[in-house]
């Protein structure tokens, strides 16, 4: 199967207009990955690539919306397809109900667990900000923090390694999935993969982890491969938040992709802030994400 003609194949199934994302995500849940004749480490990048380029041919089958994210579909099918633009928003009513809490709430929790345990400041990418469409949607991490030795260093330590450069900050990028088990867990894991690889250390966070056996063994083999590193929220206590598995350390930063994440605006401020900070020797930490007092946090769910 080619990546287009699974991408035909999810669209016809589920009728309605899909992000590329969203179609990747089923194809691995529904496990019609294994069908792909693709030896490439970054599938969900091809499928991209291909998806916008074949849409813009007026002979393709597929036509895309004007939203952002674009959203496709098939053509000869238009009038059987769902396009209600509050579709995301009906599944975010659906998951509040079940669970209490969406997707979204985990980042004042990992503002909180980061600022404390990791003690770095965090910063929250807003996807919508970006002002550059063509990279797809495997691009933007969904959090970022910086790590700054100010405070345990002396001054003369800290003035120093600033003029040789080798300041030793840390920048850490988060992707956060508010549930990780078997059937989302390798569409998750690449995700990580494709959006925080550039940094020091890379996490996959989720606020429940399945316990199942076969599950663990394979987020072993992808987290020790791959060097991401896996942390269970505690939505309850977000002092009793696990490492499962460290992130391993990259001494050296992905310059490239850094330079590529400067489409979205609130990163590009974070980069900014970093580097004001570091120059100030002083953290301003009301330009980060808020950290809220422990007992207001627990109040919000």
């Amino acid at each position: 199967m080619t990546f287009l003609e699974l991408a035909e194949k999810i669209l016809f199934e589920e009728k309605r207009a899909m992000s590329v994302n969203e179609i990747w995500q089923l194809c691995t849940e529904k496990e019609y990955n294994i069908y792909l004749n693709s030896q490439g480490k970054t599938p969900w990048d091809t499928l991209s690539a291909m998806l916008y380029v074949n849409a813009k041919d007026a002979k393709s089958i597929f036509g895309q919306t004007d939203t952002r994210p674009k959203r496709f579909y098939i053509k000869k099918m238009v009038n059987e397809t769902d396009f209600s633009r509050d579709f995301s928003m009906s599944n975010e009513i659906l998951e509040k109900t079940k669970t209490g809490y969406l997707e979204k709430d985990l980042h004042q929790f990992l503002a909180y667990y980061a600022h404390y345990h990791l003690r770095c400041q965090t910063k929250t990418i807003n996807h919508s900000v970006s002002n550059k469409k063509e990279f797809g949607e495997w691009v933007h991490p969904d959090m970022v923090g910086c790590y700054y030795p100010l405070g345990e260093w002396k001054d003369e330590v800290y003035d120093l390694s600033s003029t040789i450069g080798n300041i030793s900050i840390k920048l850490t990028s988060f992707e956060i999935k508010k549930t990780l088990t078997l059937a989302n867990l390798r569409a998750s894991f690449f995700q990580t993969v494709s959006n925080s690889s550039w940094a020091n250390e890379s996490y996959l966070v989720a606020a429940e982890i399945s316990n199942d056996s076969d599950f663990k063994s394979e987020l072993l083999r992808l987290s020790t491969s791959f060097g991401i590193g896996i942390i269970n929220l505690n939505m309850d206590d977000p002092h009793s938040t696990q490492i499962i598995y460290p992130a391993k350390f990259r001494e050296a930063l992905d310059w490239e992709t850094i330079n590529k994440l400067t489409m979205n605006k609130d990163f590009k401020e974070f980069l900014t802030r970093v580097k004001i900070d570091i120059l100030s020797k002083k953290i301003h930490k009301k330009e980060y994400d808020e950290v809220l007092e422990l007992e207001v946090l627990k109040s919000l769910f």
